[in-house]
């Protein structure tokens, strides 16, 4: 078949080899995308992202020496956070000189301004960003497009106050029509926890394949056989629950010590890993994980999330929002608390902290927590601040907004495995058979 052509991750990951198929991530965030594409055997050429913590992470994870996967970074392009408009602005020319040597063009805008869980707005300016990656796409010409975004790119925006009643159409059909004069387009929505991912996280997926390119169409038709071939050879189960991800890190099997980079904080301390998708997240790793800092509850404030774990768990409420009862019951306004269940996949991990509480402790997860439940390895660090807030959380995206907005690194893995092994081995199967 196919999909068993071409290198496996663990043959990607000896070095890069001439017949690696090319990709470059725009609206990188921290790397999730890039590491599942790496993984997968694909050639990272470079990554595009804006802001400076997200990319701080991207450098200490693919820029170092001794980095497990790297990009074969351009001598023209700085190593630095660069917004999309401005790298056009100033490297057009190499963009444009890079045509017919970029295979996939990954990542997709950012996804505040579609996200039904916050202000949908059509004129939010975030939404601008769209533009910016259709000329991106015009000046690369990509063969593959994969872009990622939330659910919400799926919705029609509401009318406003002040137009003409009628609604706006969706950004996934706006972005479709475009993409289509040029591309044969499909688009689905994905769920992270059917690809060994311990996250109901829903996802709008789109391929785009450059008409002329001679690749083969309908990756998204068939994901089972890469889904299978990627999860066996990290020894994964198919479903894995919250606490699959999370019993070894467990305060009450482990010390607390001082956290490293945030003085005044504790940190979990590391004994060994207990189930099989700690071990896949472990992947060789020695040590005690970092980004494992506690927050700091009050006594009153763990009294609480005790009485919340407890009443979700006889309620059956576990994972799902709180009732309206309870959340008057403890002077709780936000809709987003939920308590995971040890035996489930968790909701989908967001950019505030005390959105997910843990399954049997009373505390807020650690940045550590949400990266195992996005299929981040304990190698991968992360870098700037663990938070913000007020109108900072508009334009700085720190330790916890990384691991949120990231694509899974797993599900990343299982797309770039189907789209390397559907699209060119096919591609190539049919041009030996008209040979």
């Amino acid at each position: 078949m196919p999909e068993e052509l071409g290198n496996t991750g663990s043959e990607a990951a000896s070095g890069h080899k001439n017949d690696e198929p090319t990709f470059v991530d725009a609206f990188a965030g921290c790397g999730g995308l890039s590491l599942g594409l790496h993984r997968a055997g694909w050639r990272g050429l470079f990554a595009i992202e804006k802001d400076p913590f997200a990319f701080s992470t991207l450098q200490a994870n693919f820029l170092e020496d001794g980095s497990r996967f790297s990009y074969d970074w351009p001598a023209w392009l700085t190593k630095q956070p660069w917004a999309v408009d401005g790298l056009i602005a100033k490297h057009r020319d190499q963009l444009l000189a890079l045509r017919g040597k970029v295979d996939l063009l990954a990542g997709g805008p950012p996804c505040q301004g579609f996200s039904s869980a916050g202000r949908r707005r059509a004129d939010d300016p975030r939404n601008v960003l769209i533009e910016h990656y259709l000329t991106l796409v015009d000046l690369l010409q990509p063969k593959i497009i994969l872009l990622e975004n939330v659910r919400g790119f799926t919705l029609d925006f509401k009318a406003r106050s002040g137009t003409d009643g009628v609604p706006k159409e969706n950004a996934a059909a706006q972005l479709t029509r475009k993409l289509s004069q040029n591309y044969f387009v499909e688009a689905q929505i994905l769920r992270a926890c059917d690809f060994g991912v311990p996250q109901n996280r829903p996802r709008f997926i789109l391929i785009g394949i450059r008409k002329g390119s001679n690749l083969a169409t309908g990756a998204l038709a068939n994901l089972s056989l890469s889904k299978a071939l990627v999860l066996q050879r990290q020894g994964l189960a198919p479903i894995n629950s919250a606490g699959d991800a999370l019993s070894d890190l467990e305060l009450r099997r482990n010390e607390t010590l001082a956290c490293p980079d945030s003085p005044g904080f504790e940190a979990i301390g590391y004994k060994a890993p207990l189930t099989s998708y700690q071990r896949a997240m472990r992947d060789g790793y020695v040590g005690r994980p970092s980004d494992t800092r506690l927050a700091k509850h009050t006594i009153t404030i763990r009294e609480r999330f005790a009485d919340i774990i407890q009443i979700c768990k006889d309620e059956g409420r576990s994972t799902r929002q709180l009732s309206p009862e309870m959340r008057a019951q403890f002077g709780i306004k936000k809709m987003a608390t939920r308590v995971l269940d040890a035996t489930l996949p968790a909701p989908t991990v967001t950019s505030m902290p005390d959105d997910l509480l843990h399954y049997s402790e009373p505390r807020t997860l650690t940045v550590r927590e949400n990266a195992r439940l996005q299929s981040f390895p304990d190698w991968f660090v992360f870098r700037g601040k663990y938070t913000t807030g007020g109108h900072r959380r508009r334009f700085e995206v720190p330790r916890f907004t990384q691991v949120a907005n990231a694509v899974p690194p797993l599900l990343a893995e299982v797309l770039g495995h189907r789209l390397k092994n559907h699209c060119f081995a096919a591609s190539q199967q049919d041009q030996h058979q008209a040979g």
